[in-house]
């Protein structure tokens, strides 16, 4: 059973329908905030240290998020904080989440009296989806779903990605299953540590398409939408079209030109031929469930 609704007001503004941007690492979450954040009447922010604290908490502890209300109220005073429209607010943003919106000093990235919605794509929420649910009954989720083998090319060549690959991020405080780091169990461990670096990032993106195809079960279909990474790319009028239409605004294409977008197969000429066998190997069976091939 869900609980009450919880009002909650940032600079004057209730918050209603926010959006939570969803993805595995490199899938385009990225890309996606920088058009929505470019939305009329949005204020959508990406990776500001409170939210990102608590995010990686959640990812790492999984039980963190099922402590009911406490790890709710957690999230979204977190949140709360994040949004806030003040001087200086942008000064903590990082630098894709400043560049997203334009700015060039500290901040704010938009004015009060100009927002309506709210949202938020922050690396790797997608392990706090639940948490978010129930902090926000009425919340909107998109999700972006990007091929396992262009994901664990970019994966491999991004040193933010590789720290989390190194064998101490497995400890005795580490808890199992971790969707996280992909790993069901504490005996598995030892296999994960001694495991290329390719093959723990198909483990990371399996995990969490295996997340994201147990919202489609868990959310009603007007709460949920799941656009293809490659869609975005090669199609983005029909996608945004229909990203506007479920959000019910109208989200900009231009936000996507302009900039340097990762194409769709590179990882045809970036695997290098052992770490591609490792991954389809890895992913094989969500890599063809959701038509990869």
């Amino acid at each position: 059973m869900r609980p009450p609704p919880h009002i909650l007001v940032v600079n004057g503004i209730k918050v209603r329908q926010p959006v939570f941007v969803l993805a595995a690492p490199h899938s385009g979450a990225d890309l996606l905030a920088r058009a929505l954040k470019r939305s009329p009447g949005f204020h959508l922010t990406m990776g500001r240290p409170a939210v990102t604290h608590v995010v990686y908490a959640f990812a790492r502890r999984p039980s963190i998020a099922g402590r009911g209300m406490g790890a709710t109220r957690v999230l979204r005073d977190a949140l709360a904080e994040a949004w806030q429209i003040i001087p200086g607010a942008c000064r903590d943003c990082p630098a894709p989440c400043r560049e997203a919106g334009g700015v060039t000093g500290d901040g704010p990235c938009t004015e009060p009296g100009t927002v309506a919605r709210f949202g938020d794509a922050s690396p790797d929420l997608l392990y706090s989806a639940s948490v978010l649910l129930q902090a926000f009954p009425d919340a909107r989720f998109v999700q972006l779903i990007r091929d396992g083998r262009d994901v664990a090319a970019d994966m491999l060549a991004d040193p933010a990605s590789l720290a989390w690959f190194k064998p101490v991020m497995l400890n005795d405080e580490t808890e199992f299953p971790n969707p996280f780091f992909g790993v069901n169990a504490a005996e598995h461990s030892d296999r994960w540590k001694a495991m290329p670096t390719a093959g723990k990032c198909a483990l990371r993106w399996r995990s969490a398409v295996r997340l994201a195809a147990t919202l489609h079960q868990e959310l009603p279909r007007e709460q949920l939408l799941t656009l293809r990474y490659e869609d975005l790319v090669t199609s983005p009028d029909q996608a945004l079209n229909g990203l506007s239409a479920f959000l019910e605004t109208r989200v900009p294409k231009v936000a996507l030109y302009g900039r340097s977008i990762p194409k769709v197969g590179t990882w045809r000429t970036r695997l290098r031929g052992p770490d591609a066998e490792l991954v389809e190997k890895v992913a094989r069976d969500e890599l063809s469930r959701l038509g990869y091939r």
